[in-house]
């Protein structure tokens, strides 16, 4: 029977590991998926636990009310947080709420870049418009947002990038999805490559198999249900392990990690692919 730390279950207290320090979190809200009201995804979770480690946060997402939200759970807990509504497939809203951010937060030290959106099933389902939006909303969002903040983030700060296990494997039968999201991996690296010299650090969390509303929302129509996929760690993941990851490299502990891609999966690509 596997069991989940306090961690995992998003119950643990803040340790400080980000006092001080002013981040802006692009797609902190939580999509609304129908029974899975009460669920919290990746945004919202990293949002929420950068506030708790005593970071103030800047809210970011397309839907002011989902932002709003996260915003308040911060609030209620104690934390500082801001909201900021953008639609990150405008190129000049990319600009605009690094801007905007940095004036709210009186500058800045960090960057999560969450935003993404799905794609049709199969190369034949997916058309020409499909591919444009995705690329728009899932790179190039982050390539803009990326080079606007470099020049404002403080010496030492540290950025991390929302890939998936996707990027390196086709098993939700997304081919813009995971094209996308192996794309990501790579302007990461060069955003790493790029702050390296003011010890701006760049990385990736790839999530697999975990429970939020988005995830709910990609297993393959023909594939087995989440409740049946085998796990090697015996669960299915949490958005609070994706944002431990997250806190994790954004921290001074990751202070010597920068162009790297950490693996949230439970062991699925290297226990049961790689085995």
């Amino acid at each position: 029977m596997s069991t989940q730390s306090a961690e995992s279950t998003g119950t643990a207290p803040g340790r400080e590991r980000l006092a001080g320090r002013r981040i802006l979190v692009v797609g902190a809200g939580t999509r609304k998926v129908d029974g899975m009201e009460h669920a919290v995804g990746n945004g919202r979770a990293i949002a929420m636990l950068a506030a708790r480690e005593g970071a103030a946060v800047a809210c970011a997402d397309l839907v002011e009310d989902s932002a709003r939200a996260t915003v308040d759970a911060i609030n209620g807990e104690g934390g500082r947080a801001h909201v900021l509504v953008a639609d990150v497939g405008d190129p000049a809203e990319c600009e605009r709420l690094v801007a905007d951010s940095t004036e709210l937060l009186a500058g800045l030290d960090g960057v999560v870049f969450n935003v993404g959106i799905l794609s049709p099933f199969g190369l034949g389902g997916t058309a020409p418009e499909d591919w444009d939006r995705l690329f728009a909303v899932n790179v190039r969002a982050h390539g803009l947002i990326a080079a606007a903040a470099l020049p404002v983030l403080a010496d030492g700060s540290s950025m991390v990038f929302m890939s998936s296990m996707s990027a390196f494997m086709p098993g939700i039968g997304m081919p813009a999805y995971d094209a996308t999201k192996a794309a990501v991996a790579a302007l990461m690296r060069h955003t790493a490559m790029e702050g390296g010299p003011r010890g701006i650090r760049a990385n990736a969390v790839l999530p697999g198999v975990v429970d939020t509303p988005l995830g709910a929302a990609t297993p393959r129509p023909d594939g087995p249900p989440r409740e049946r996929l085998k796990i090697p760690l015996g669960r299915r993941g949490s958005a609070w392990d994706v944002a431990y990851a997250t806190i994790f490299l954004m921290s001074g502990e990751a202070d010597y990690i920068t162009g790297q891609e950490i693996v949230v999966d439970g062991g699925i690509t290297t226990l049961l692919l790689g085995g």
